[in-house]
């Protein structure tokens, strides 16, 4: 197995292709804010680049990581393969001379690959598999016109966020003390991800010589280019965006032009192919193109069905992750965009974001800047100015693109029957009465996820949370390894009723330093699975057969996750939500508050070991049962 990156994609064996480079045209770690003097970007060339671990340090740990999951006969095998691996002037040392090289001739080694393989060699659909999203409380408003003054108040947020990205002022982001690359900020706005036949690129034309005046607007499954501009350079007010939107609400009754945006929700390869033809027709690319360097996607939505006040965090959360279904509103959508934000005639709000373009906590700070700059944001009438009239975008469709357009809707309602979604708000406690406990927050949690998945399915799994690499010039994400024997041993001993609850306390201790370890690893640059896709990557470009230790079954034991999980910290009470990368595996994103916290588990239900409502019934009782050994 060609180890993914971030759990989204499973790359097979040898299929490992050089990076497309992006062009310039699940946790994270929380991270502290804060504003200084001059740029956002100041530090940036101060920041160290990603190292390359040792290669015996990556063994060795990788031998401690394979411990609960294999016996002690398998155990000895792979032993002896690492110290083949490991031969001065073996193949080991050959790879890592290479990734070594690789590392000095660029800025980031690990992210390049990371992007390569996590999303565009993914060929599964963005929709579910790829793009994550977040889910706000309904908005205090019922029809047309509270969500065109809604959306306004969205798109002006949205321009101001954009004017700190461009005049770098956006507050630093801090990981313990130390800055954290800003770079990904001025790329998650003006950018698309692109489809491409094998493999996807990424376009940026956020730092372009002509950079974006417009955005895209999704209403009725069809898109328009609204100009949010002044031509002295300023932004629109909120009343100018209003007048705007209503003149395209008003003139874009329901026609019978074809959904193209639905495309966007096929597997990679089907739409690449699509792609291609459409662009064949000039209309079609400058069309494409316009939709790909607006400054975002909004999504003015059709009412959902209602539902009870009890059921509607699930049902905004489904849709923002996938729109509903081709009769709702997944055709209104463009899921290759970077930016997409969601707002419903029925006060649904939320949006979704292409993870190849920005991290989660990326997304995050510009999502809980809009949310907060909204209740801000006031109507003020404004002094009649001439404003262009929004453009409707025209596509040309040849009967086989209507046809992939009618396989579109039939995979998107397939995704959608197959998604399910459970939310878990936990109001008994939070940080603080873990901290008074003298337990660390995050990994405490960790510890009772992994109770909860064993006692669920009677067994224990590989799983991994999602870290911050940014204390790295352009870093990413990594892995860090939430089993481990100490995880292990404190699971099975809590489940034992012959276990004194001081036993139980010592052993979820040091399963919390194991993790808090293996996190301080993981951010460092230390990180196990980071240097085994790199020496992978090295075997391929290097036409040198894939190592036996990459190849050996007890690799699969460690690296194939069933459990995915990530925190992601809101200050709007957003919730955040990302999708399994594959059918066997569950993501939970969490967010742990001072009294409480909240969890979004997701599973699919075409896989019947998995059930993403009784692991949330799991990890509840989980952190409930866990409090009374404190």
């Amino acid at each position: 197995m060609i180890l993914r990156f971030c759990t989204r994609t499973v790359v097979k064996m040898g299929m490992v292709k050089p990076c497309a480079l992006v062009s310039s045209c699940h946790l994270m770690k929380p991270v502290s804010r804060t504003c200084v003097n001059g740029r956002c970007l100041t530090y940036q060339q101060a920041l160290p680049t990603q190292p390359v671990p040792t290669l015996q340090h990556t063994c060795e740990r990788y031998l401690i990581l394979l411990e609960p999951f294999v016996e002690v006969d398998e155990l000895k095998r792979t032993k002896q393969l690492v110290q083949e691996f490991l031969k001065p002037g073996g193949v080991g040392e050959k790879l890592q001379k290479g990734l070594e090289k690789k590392a000095l001739n660029t800025d980031n080694w690990l992210a390049d690959y990371m992007v390569q393989t996590d999303y565009l060699d993914n060929r599964l659909p963005v929709v579910a598999y790829s793009n994550i999203s977040g889910s706000f409380p309904r908005m205090d408003f019922r029809d047309k016109q509270g969500q065109i003054r809604c959306a306004a108040k969205v798109i002006r947020a949205i321009l101001d966020f954009k004017t700190m990205i461009d005049n770098e002022t956006i507050p630093v982001d801090y990981l313990r003390g130390k800055p954290l690359c800003m770079n990904q900020y001025s790329q998650l706005l003006s950018s698309c991800r692109i489809p491409g036949l094998e493999m996807d690129s990424v376009v940026f034309h956020g730092k372009t010589s002509y950079p974006s005046r417009y955005i895209t607007l999704a209403y009725n499954s069809q898109f328009f280019m609204v100009d949010v501009y002044n031509s002295d350079g300023t932004p629109l007010t909120v009343h100018q965006l209003c007048v705007q939107l209503e003149r395209i609400c008003s003139s874009s009754l329901e026609t019978s032009t074809e959904p193209v945006g639905i495309l966007t929700s096929l597997n990679r390869d089907s739409w690449s192919k699509c792609y291609d033809r459409l662009i064949q027709d000039k209309p079609n690319k400058e069309a494409l193109s316009a939709i790909q360097r607006s400054i975002c996607v909004v999504c003015l939505d059709k009412a959902m069905p209602q539902v009870p006040d009890d059921m509607y965090s699930r049902g905004n959360v489904l849709q923002m992750m996938h729109g509903g279904g081709s009769q709702w509103n997944s055709a209104n959508r463009w899921f290759d965009k970077s930016v997409q934000f969601i707002i419903g005639e029925d006060g649904a709000f939320g949006n979704n974001v292409s993870h190849s373009c920005a991290d989660g906590t990326i997304g995050m700070t510009l999502t809980d800047y809009v949310s907060a700059s909204i209740k801000k944001l006031e109507i003020i009438e404004s002094p009649t100015v001439p404003l262009p009239t929004p453009q409707k975008l025209h596509f040309n469709i040849t009967a086989d693109i209507k046809k992939a357009i009618e396989e579109a809707k039939q995979s998107i309602d397939k995704i959608v029957q197959d998604l399910d979604f459970s939310i878990l708000s936990f109001s008994h406690y939070g940080k603080n009465f873990l901290k008074a406990n003298k337990m660390s927050p995050d990994p405490f949690i960790q510890m009772a996820i992994q109770l909860a998945y064993y006692r669920v399915h009677r067994q224990h799994c590989a799983s991994y949370e999602a870290a911050s690499m940014r204390l790295f010039r352009q870093g990413r994400v990594g892995e860090i390894p939430s089993t481990s024997s100490a995880s292990v041993a404190f699971v099975v001993a809590f489940n034992d009723p012959n276990k004194k609850n001081t036993e139980k306390v010592d052993l979820l201790r040091k399963a919390i330093e194991v993790h808090k370890w293996n996190t301080s690893m993981e951010i460092s640059g230390q990180t196990v699975f980071g240097h085994f896709l790199g020496l992978q990557h090295q075997a391929t470009e290097k036409n040198i057969p894939m190592p036996d230790i990459f190849t050996d079954a007890s690799f699969d034991r460690v690296f194939d996750y069933r459990l995915a999980t990530s925190q992601v910290q809101s200050k709007s009470g957003c919730l955040p939500c990302a999708c399994p990368y594959q059918r066997k595996t569950y993501d939970i994103c969490y967010t742990l508050l001072k009294d409480d916290m909240a969890f979004v588990l997701s599973a699919f239900k075409t896989n019947t070991e998995n059930n993403s409502e009784e692991l949330k019934k799991a990890v509840e009782d989980a952190l409930l049962d866990m409090r009374t050994i404190l």
